[in-house]
């Protein structure tokens, strides 16, 4: 009895978040490797298999094999699930089944649903977790539907491969996590770039890319919108930083790749105006790109470095910063040099104790990216704006690359699965992990000064 109450004690929410990440990725690694799982009928290597089962738990999308050409359909659908098991997080489909026994939900575990989904408070949280369910499961079915009559009709596919490219896509989309099947008609790491001219994928595409990642606190305030007529201060944040991060990377690399031959210079304006959009959006996490991202001027990869730090929304299926730490800061910055001491969003103060939050996660993150950066310079023989570039795309779980990822040496991708596994899981979220219960001090220190800037 005492040995359970220790173990309850011991394991925190965020404790339980990363272990049970770290389960599902062995249970990943261990399907991927059977033979089953590989297209030709031979054990895949533990390392690519680990390397794989990682990519799609953090729902990331950097792959060292190609998932249509390497993987059998067994080890195709153990990819998928784990993208989806990954992307609405492994607590609330444990959640589901639950709710389907009809069991009780303790509030230790919506403690824990609370951590997973990035909510304030555990009031409403089981409700969360309803609806993250149910429109996870409505926007995926219409994107597959979508995507099944295309693939159908373009690419000639027979009705059950149509679907089943259809359900694979929009699962992948959704979730941000940028795995695709096109290796099987296009060639191995074709990837998207076929369809850079073809608007109803793209269109359909960028849909479920935005919708997976400004998450489902927005999502169910946006469904509710008719009937409130208000949203949260979150949903105001997430939706207008958004939607502008989007317009300026669109008009950037617009202006930057214009003329460009390698990227936009062959496509017609409308295409050029498509394909600039796909990239900023994808860059917030979405892990597909229609463009050669190698192919890119490195003043337009720096910009898209940048936009896959700072990621998607907080309790959605992308990475990154996430978009409220970074106009946090920004309104930090602002708040500084108007001589304000409270950061003021929409005329809503926030707490300073938030502030400080976002400026540990950004150093942190940033920490991150620059420790793994050195380590892959000195194991790989690459230009460092590829490392770079990979490094933040694997933090970010974004899964754009130039190129590097089928190059890794052995250590190489053992640095990329850490970013992937941190970045999924988060920086604070895994300090709280690793560190002894937080206690209040009891006295404060005297007051000290020093000089900045």
């Amino acid at each position: 009895m005492q040995a359970k109450k220790l173990t309850k004690n011991i394991l925190t929410p965020a404790k339980i978040l990363v272990i049970g990440f770290f389960l599902i990725i062995t249970l990943g690694t261990f399907l991927l490797s059977l033979p089953i799982s590989s297209a030709n009928g031979l054990r895949i290597p533990f390392l690519n298999a680990l390397f794989t089962a990682t990519s799609a738990t953090c729902v990331t999308g950097l792959t060292v094999l190609d998932i249509g050409t390497a993987f059998s359909t067994f080890g195709q659908v153990v990819i998928v699930m784990l993208v989806q098991v990954g992307g609405i997080g492994f607590m609330t489909m444990a959640t589901l089944i639950a709710l389907v026994l009809n069991k009780r939900i303790s509030l230790r575990e919506r403690l824990i649903l609370q951590e997973a989904l990035n909510h304030s408070t555990i009031d409403g949280v089981v409700r969360l977790v309803k609806k993250v369910i149910l429109y996870s499961l409505l926007v995926e079915l219409a994107g597959a539907l979508l995507l099944a009559i295309h693939f159908y009709f373009s690419l000639d596919l027979s009705f059950g491969n149509a679907v089943y490219f259809g359900i694979f896509h929009s699962i992948s989309m959704f979730n941000n996590a940028g795995f695709d099947l096109m290796g099987t008609i296009n060639g191995p790491f074709s990837g998207m770039v076929p369809f850079v001219n073809d608007p109803y994928i793209n269109i359909v595409m960028m849909g479920l890319i935005f919708l997976g990642g400004i998450g489902f606190i927005v999502l169910s305030d946006l469904i509710d919108f008719p009937n409130t007529r208000k949203l949260s201060l979150h949903s105001k944040v997430v939706l207008s930083a958004t939607l502008t991060l989007i317009v300026v990377g669109t008009l950037v690399i617009f202006a930057m790749e214009f003329s460009n031959p390698s990227t936009l210079k062959p496509l017609h304006g409308g295409g050029k105006f498509l394909a600039s959009m796909f990239q900023s959006v994808t860059t917030r996490s979405g892990g597909v790109a229609t463009l050669d991202i190698g192919s890119f001027r490195q003043s337009t990869q720096f910009m898209l470095i940048l936009l896959m730090f700072t990621g998607a929304a907080p309790g959605s299926t992308g990475g990154g910063i996430k978009i409220t730490t970074f106009v946090l800061l920004l309104g930090a910055v602002h708040s500084m040099m108007r001589g304000r001491e409270d950061v003021v969003l929409f005329r809503k103060r926030i707490a300073k104790d938030v502030v400080y939050k976002a400026i540990t996660l950004t150093l942190l993150s940033l920490l991150l990216i620059i420790v793994f950066s050195m380590l892959l310079s000195v194991t790989e023989h690459q230009d460092f704006m590829s490392i770079l570039f990979e490094s933040t795309s694997a933090f970010g779980t974004t899964g754009l690359s130039m190129g590097m990822t089928t190059h890794l040496s052995s250590f190489g991708k053992v640095w990329i699965i850490c970013l992937m596994f941190f970045g999924r899981i988060g920086p604070l979220t895994l300090i709280y992990a690793l560190s002894r219960d937080r206690k209040k001090d009891l006295y404060n220190y005297p007051e000290g000064r020093i000089i900045i800037g």
